[in-house]
């Protein structure tokens, strides 16, 4: 992590008394007891104390707290729900943690538009929740979106089962409100789909937390479709339902989710909520199908069709929306069921071409037995968006470093295959010194180029995405003379 600013440490007392100016005494917290529970998110094997912990109650006073930390170059890293699986909101020693729990209103909803306006606190599910008995729903449905907040979707760009047809977060909103590390604020978009200039809003959706913060969101909301079905089918070879994945993509056919589930998860989750999944199977799909009840019965005859030409050992069509319900129940329930396979587990992220599904599952089987560490996968299969759960138990001498060299050589794999290092958990601090795998040092140098032009003295969520400068070449200060770098043994971007 960055290098800590002992000076400032000793300055907390000040600092706490200059905040206090800012927002109320009793939305600041700064004893070490109290800050316990906000030294990680959900990537719990990473722990640090902040220097503080703020909670604004509005857009003035998050602006007023950023100003005041610009001037004193005190470092801020965003926090939402804390939900983050890649270590995006692990505080620093000399930070404030600057936490939105408090912006959880929805401020509008605009049937007509159809969109709703919410505070970036507000919990994923609590939108569709609120619209769903004017029959509207917001597509974007992670695993833990009952606890998740907006703000966090748009700063990690969550995906979800439903992301296949409807896309991640970054198709689903329309506007937002951000405050810059001056203090500068501005929104971004609105209610319509196009606006004028710069496709800004493109570049803070999947930010991290390193460009803004995000105080105001704009979401568009889908009319729930006329029927929806779901098939849930059993393949006694993980190649044959890779097969599937990518024949029935081939075909046109876009189910509303594919999800795929080998036999370790399926094991578990179904023992986990009775979900009724093929417990002889090797791996399961299930597909979900929406639109009018003449074309989802016709695109499930072609599924089934698919389905066995690929071998399936068994298929299930949901009878009704119970049966749909508890379907899908067991792959919602895939995180917490591996906690009872294992006293640890480490949630992996990465994206494949969907063609590449078998090789990569295989060579994931093969890193497996290497690292002598069980591994149950669960992944978004029709756009090919792994999440391996590699399991391992703390408790044992260098289990941590052996658990996370098993995942870095997994999403080593992925862009090798031509896929990238996350799809929906973001690089934070887990992936952060693998993005040399994916990208140049050009490539690293323009985005951080964008970093400073909004955040000149990188005080906004430090030590995330971008490997740590230990030497000057990273930053591209690098001295040739003649042609010749100094050291060029070391490796450089």
């Amino acid at each position: 992590m960055p290098k800590i600013d002992r000076k400032l440490i000793a300055r907390k007392i000040d600092i706490v008394k200059d905040l206090k100016k800012i927002i109320k005494t009793e939305n600041i917290l700064y004893h070490e007891d109290e800050m316990r529970p906000f030294e990680t998110d959900a990537l719990t094997a990473y722990k640090k104390k902040p220097l503080i912990v703020v909670f604004p109650e509005d857009t003035k006073e998050v602006s007023k707290i950023l100003s005041y930390c610009n001037k004193n170059r005190i470092k801020v890293v965003p926090r939402g729900a804390g939900t983050g699986l890649s270590g995006g909101a692990l505080p620093l020693e000399d930070s404030v943690l600057l936490c939105l729990t408090k912006f959880k209103k929805i401020i509008d909803i605009d049937y007509k538009n159809r969109c709703v306006v919410a505070q970036p606190g507000v919990t994923n599910l609590a939108i569709t929740q609120a619209v769903q008995n004017k029959g509207f729903y917001y597509a974007p449905d992670p695993s833990s979106q009952i606890a998740c907040t907006i703000g966090g979707n748009v700063a990690e760009n969550s995906g979800g089962v439903h992301s296949l047809k409807y896309g991640t977060t970054t198709n689903n909103i329309l506007g937002v409100e951000v405050v810059f590390m001056d203090g500068t604020i501005s929104k971004l978009g609105g209610k319509t789909y196009d606006s004028e200039g710069y496709d800004l809003l493109g570049l803070i959706a999947g930010s991290e937390g390193l460009l803004c913060v995000i105080t105001e969101v704009t979401v568009k909301i889908l009319k729930n479709p006329q029927t929806v079905k779901a098939a849930l089918i059993g393949f006694s070879t993980i190649e044959d339902g890779g097969n599937c994945v990518s024949d029935i993509i081939a075909s046109g056919i876009i189910p509303s989710g594919m999800e795929m589930m080998d036999k370790a998860l399926i094991h578990a989750t179904d023992d986990f909520v009775k979900a009724g999944y093929p417990r002889d199977a090797e791996a399961m799909l299930i597909v979900e199908l929406d639109g009018t009840e003449t074309e989802v019965e016709e695109l499930i005859k072609r599924v089934n069709i698919i389905a066995k030409k690929n071998k399936s050992s068994s298929i299930k069509i949901s009878k009704n929306e119970k049966e749909r319900t508890k379907f899908w129940a067991g792959r919602k329930a895939a995180f917490p069921a591996c906690g009872d396979m294992s006293p640890d587990y480490y949630c992996m992220d990465g994206t494949i071409p969907r063609g590449k599904l078998s090789k990569v599952l295989k060579e994931i089987a093969r890193l497996s037995k290497k690292y002598n560490l069980p591994v149950a996968n669960a992944f978004h299969a029709g756009d090919g968006n792994l999440h391996p759960l590699i399991m391992y138990d703390a408790n044992e001498k260098n289990a941590l470093e052996k658990t996370e060299k098993f995942g870095a050589e997994i999403l080593k794999y992925c862009v090798k295959m031509g896929g990238v290092l996350t799809g929906e958990h973001g690089v934070g601090v887990e992936k952060r010194e693998l993005m040399c795998e994916m990208f140049n040092n050009n490539d690293i140098q323009q985005q951080i180029k964008i970093k400073k032009a909004l955040d000149e003295g990188s005080l906004l969520n430090p030590g995330k995405v971008y490997p740590i400068l230990r030497k000057c070449a990273e930053e591209g200060r690098v001295h040739v003379h003649r042609g010749k770098t100094k050291f060029p043994d070391i490796p450089r971007f």
